[in-house]
């Protein structure tokens, strides 16, 4: 064989070995697992290097504007009346939700603070309220109450609101990460966090991604991991908010954390779990929330007449499990 030729082989094998390291290289997936607002997140990504530092820069920017269990976020600022600066991340977050609760007649209410403290759902110790002062926090609960400046700030009409955004604010962190990683030239990736979820591209795989649906069991511990349903998704964000995770019993009778804006107590529904899917995880996580208000009927009603949303309900009849899912999310479905 000529010298030329054996040359020219070499450079050949040289050069296939260079493309197949640089795929490689590109191929390799990564997850990202901790503690964030008091819930586990799990981020599965594909990157030629960690985005580790975005990540949690992003959770922690997060955190700031939005924690009720931070004493210096806007959100515990707002609440104590302080004069606050300009926050993009809070104000953003206010004006989806009282887009939100326009949109539901107010089920979904991010005033609504002061009764699920009451009833011992929220970061104050529990409590259990007689009518009169459930009657009498009623006064001080509806988002008509706020309103959003041009510049962002909230007005309060009375210095008792309260917000909190814990509805929503899940839903928008997995947004934010989603779009960190997807500004680092991130391609295939899912955020999860505490269960909400946003998804885009392909798995380790190489198929669409497989979100489970769990089934609505009394689980105060978070450890059953049983499956109600799974839907493959290659883009979209999906959240589910169900009534058998956060809850007490008192004299028998089972109180879930799940307040009526409206009514002052905790939701009495035959909907055990509402699953939502649609393009952004924030918009998910308020309407999700929103369902296990209005109950099945008007549930159902609602998701119809909003083409964009998706939805899986699980619904007790007796004591058998019953399912309600819109036509574009039975097409997601595949076996557990």
């Amino acid at each position: 064989m000529k010298k030329s030729n054996i040359i020219w082989i070499l450079f050949l094998v040289a050069a296939t070995v260079v493309i197949v390291t640089r795929n490689h290289k590109k191929n390799i997936y990564r997850t990202e697992t901790g503690l964030v607002f008091g819930t586990i997140y799990n981020v599965t990504y594909q990157s030629t290097r960690p985005l580790t530092a975005e990540i949690k820069e992003t959770m922690r920017q997060i955190d700031y504007a939005l924690s009720m269990f931070n004493d210096s976020s806007t959100i515990s600022r707002v609440n104590r009346n302080e004069p606050v600066a300009y926050d993009p991340l809070f104000a953003k977050v206010v004006k989806r939700s009282l887009e939100i609760s326009e949109d539901t007649d107010g089920c979904f209410d991010i005033t609504v603070a002061p009764l699920v403290n009451a009833w011992g759902f929220g970061f104050k110790s529990q409590q259990f309220p007689d009518s009169a002062t459930v009657d009498s926090l009623r006064q001080v609960v509806g988002y008509q109450k706020i309103t959003l400046t041009p510049k962002g700030e909230v007005r309060k009409a009375d210095p008792r609101v309260m917000l909190d955004c814990s509805a929503i604010a899940k839903g928008f962190a997995v947004d934010a990460v989603a779009q960190t990683l997807q500004q680092q030239g991130v391609a295939n990736l899912m955020v999860d966090i505490g269960g909400e979820v946003y998804v885009k591209g392909q798995n380790p795989k190489l198929q669409d991604w497989r979100i489970g649906i769990n089934k609505p069991e009394d689980d105060s511990l978070s450890v059953n991991r049983e499956l109600q349903a799974v839907i493959r998704i290659s883009r979209g964000a999906m959240a589910t908010s169900g009534n058998y995770r956060n809850f007490y019993y008192k004299d028998g009778k089972k109180y879930a954390h799940t307040i009526d804006p409206h009514t002052g107590y905790p939701v009495q529904h035959s909907i055990l779990s509402a699953t939502v899917v649609t393009d952004d995880c924030m918009t998910a996580d308020a309407y999700a929330t929103s369902f296990m208000v209005m109950g099945l009927e008007r549930a159902e009603a609602f998701v119809r007449s909003h083409k964009r949303l998706q939805a899986f309900f699980i619904y007790a009849e007796g004591d058998t499990l019953r399912t309600f899912v819109t036509d574009g999310l039975a097409r997601m479905l595949v076996e557990p």
